[in-house]
């Protein structure tokens, strides 16, 4: 019977996620808290149930906010028997070969990188990629991030990536360490030129066919002229316009801070003409930051133009004849464009009458929209990127999750959020890839950037509630 329960205490789990404390596992503490009371004893049944004189002198240490210089090396790790499949980070998938990291160069990582000064690592996970380490943070993240990345430089070159991320199942940032070699894509059997130039095709199809109803219509009744695309081509280049400007925005930002991002995905929408481009981030990004900074600019950017011609097509009165007669009840669909068109218009603009625009309102009213439903906070599209980096990739989670189920909701009433939701879960549904530091917090002025994206898309997409008296 002894023999029976001391091998239930020891055995090891399936999959090894420790968590120390002072050297000890705290699984083994539970096990035998469950023998205590099983086996009434004043004697444990497993002596490392103590901890050590060298444990407690330790936690003493740490308790007292003790700490020394990064020479000095942590306290030792036993190996565990059991490496875990996959990759340690998230958003990652684990190479085709197993490329672990050899257990030499982890014992210099341990004893001469990590120390006191910078963090302080007390147990670690063995993935077939790299290696977790969980532990203590010294001082500000960023800081300890680049004193690390300096000596793992210094020591192996470019040959190892640090990683700070948020621990799921804890408050304590973790260390990663992982090969560069295991970040690498792969290229796909069909090249990325190809790809890209089938979507751009197909959404430059849709977007002059969303400009133009008579091109629609010809179309289906088989009465197509030439002429039909000419008339076509100024709103679609609109429309256009603004798509690119979003595009070129997240590509200065994104050479602004050293990193480099692929060609754009161009999804092609029979409502809307695109649903934006889809971009891949094909660098590792630094910190949060960054990242809030290149998810942000390619919407403002965007949204900066669109309303600029969406100004100027308002208070340009189109002549006799070259104007598009629309309802009023067109401008409650946007809360933004709602109030602008208000405010310009005036007395024009009133409930039931009927009002002759410039063509070019809708076709870059199309193009805001467009960079709205990008900004929605849900996988790995720019609102989702902003959300990780204003709010840590938990955050993140939350926002996913609420934004599917409201999508799905309004799928009912809405096309649009039907076939945007099934894009985004098939397609951009996420984790996103990590950043180098997902642990230090952004700037105020990219928060404030990212906020009003956010916001921006808000608008955008609530209705105008007044009435246009």
């Amino acid at each position: 019977m002894a023999a029976a329960i001391a091998s239930w205490l020891w055995r090891p789990p399936l999959f090894p996620r420790h968590r120390s404390y002072g050297g000890i596992d705290l699984r083994i503490r539970r096990r035998c808290a469950v023998a205590r009371k099983w086996r009434p004893s004043p004697r444990p049944l497993i002596a490392p149930c103590r901890a050590s004189p060298d444990d407690k002198e330790e936690s003493s240490k740490e308790d007292k906010g003790v700490e020394t210089g990064g020479s000095d090396p942590p306290a030792e790790v036993s190996e565990p028997s059991k490496v875990i499949s996959g990759s340690p980070l998230p958003g990652v998938k684990a190479p085709l070969e197993s490329i672990k990291i050899p257990k030499e160069v982890l014992e210099t990582i341990r004893n001469q990188i990590f120390g006191f000064d910078t963090f302080f690592a007390t147990s670690q996970e063995y993935y077939e990629a790299g290696v977790i380490f969980r532990g203590n943070m010294r001082g500000e993240p960023a800081a300890s991030h680049a004193k690390l990345s300096s000596r793992l430089q210094e020591k192996f070159g470019d040959e190892y990536q640090l990683f700070f991320i948020s621990d799921p199942e804890g408050d304590k940032p973790l260390a990663a360490i992982v090969r560069n070699t295991s970040l690498q894509t792969e290229p796909g059997a069909i090249p990325d030129w190809f790809t890209v130039s089938a979507f751009g095709l197909v959404s430059l199809v849709t977007i002059f066919l969303r400009n133009s109803p008579a091109l629609q219509l010809s179309l289906l009744t088989g009465s197509f002229t030439f002429e039909q695309v000419l008339d076509a081509v100024p709103r679609a280049l609109v429309t256009l316009s603004v798509l690119l400007a979003h595009e070129a925005g997240h590509y200065v930002a994104a050479k602004r801070n050293g990193a480099s991002i692929g060609l754009p995905y161009f999804i092609p929408s029979w409502q809307l003409g695109s649903f934006g481009g889809i971009t891949r981030v094909t660098s590792v990004l630094k910190n949060r930051s960054e990242l809030a900074e290149i998810a942000a600019s390619g919407p403002l950017t965007g949204a900066v133009l669109a309303l600029a011609i969406i100004v100027v097509g308002l208070l340009l009165t189109p002549e006799k004849g070259d104007g598009l007669l629309v309802s009023s009840s067109i401008f409650h669909d946007s809360l933004l464009v709602g109030g602008i068109a208000k405010l310009l218009l005036g007395d024009a603009l009133k409930e039931g009458s009927t009002i002759s625009i410039n063509p070019v309102i809708l076709s870059a009213w199309s193009g805001l929209l467009i960079n709205a439903i990008n900004c929605i906070p849900i996988g790995e599209i720019d609102g989702g990127r902003i959300a990780q980096a204003l709010w840590g990739r938990k955050g993140w989670s939350r926002f996913t999750g609420v934004s599917i189920a409201l999508l799905g909701l309004t799928g009912i009433f809405s096309d649009v959020a039907l076939y945007w939701v099934v894009l985004v879960v098939f397609l951009q549904r996420g984790p996103i890839a990590p950043l180098a530091d997902e642990v230090t917090p952004p700037s105020s002025k990219h928060i404030v950037a990212g906020v009003s994206a956010l916001l921006l898309s808000l608008l955008v997409c609530c209705p105008f509630p007044f009435l246009f008296a």
